[in-house]
């Protein structure tokens, strides 16, 4: 074996030259690389590969904080996965009316977009902009139309411009009515994008 010339003797390191390595003995070089690669355990095969996906444990899924008014904090997302996770953590009765109104938006606008803004879900339309929004307050659950002034009739809450909004209480979601408002909605030009 050669060794390798150094300043200090002492800290010599020996290192076989090319011509006295085996194939096994990696480069100098690729000696990290080679010990990721033997500590990667084998893979499963056939049934075993089954029962090693089932005994995966998933971490417990993190509850959302509520803020004031039992609103959930719920991080800006794209999708339904963010629409009903806000939906899942609405305290008591008003997450009954969140599966509602998305199961009434779903129904009259199949194409709907979904969406978390600002702690609330947010339903629009590709190259409309969004439509709809709720929030949850201490007593009521607020449904704003954003293009509510053009609503018949015009839903009773708003000093806005052109969004109208409505409180719903417990027990007090006239499924009809809203339906109404929703598909009134999809046919108006949306709020931002």
């Amino acid at each position: 074996m050669a060794r390798k010339a150094t300043k200090n003797p002492a800290k010599a390191v020996v290192q076989p030259n090319a011509s006295q390595r085996t194939k096994k003995e990696p480069k100098p070089g690729n000696r990290a690389k080679a010990a990721r690669s033997t500590a990667l355990p084998a893979r499963p095969v056939g049934k075993q590969k089954q029962a090693t996906r089932t005994a995966e444990v998933s971490p417990a899924p993190v509850k959302p904080k509520l803020l004031s008014g039992g609103n959930p904090q719920i991080a800006k997302a794209d999708g339904n996965a963010p629409v009903q996770a806000y939906i899942q953590a609405m305290p008591g009765w008003k997450s009954d009316v969140g599966r509602r109104l998305d199961a009434l938006i779903e129904q009259s606008v199949p194409n709907v977009r979904k969406a978390v803004r600002w702690n609330s879900p947010f339903y629009g339309l590709d190259g409309q902009g969004w439509i709809l929004s709720f929030h949850v307050f201490t007593r009521y659950v607020k449904v704003t139309f954003f293009n509510g002034i053009a609503l018949r009739p015009t839903p009773p809450g708003g000093t806005a411009k052109e969004a109208r909004w409505i409180d719903v209480h417990e027990g007090g979601l006239d499924e009809a009515q809203m339906k109404k408002w929703i598909l009134q909605a999809a046919k108006l030009p949306g709020w931002g994008n």
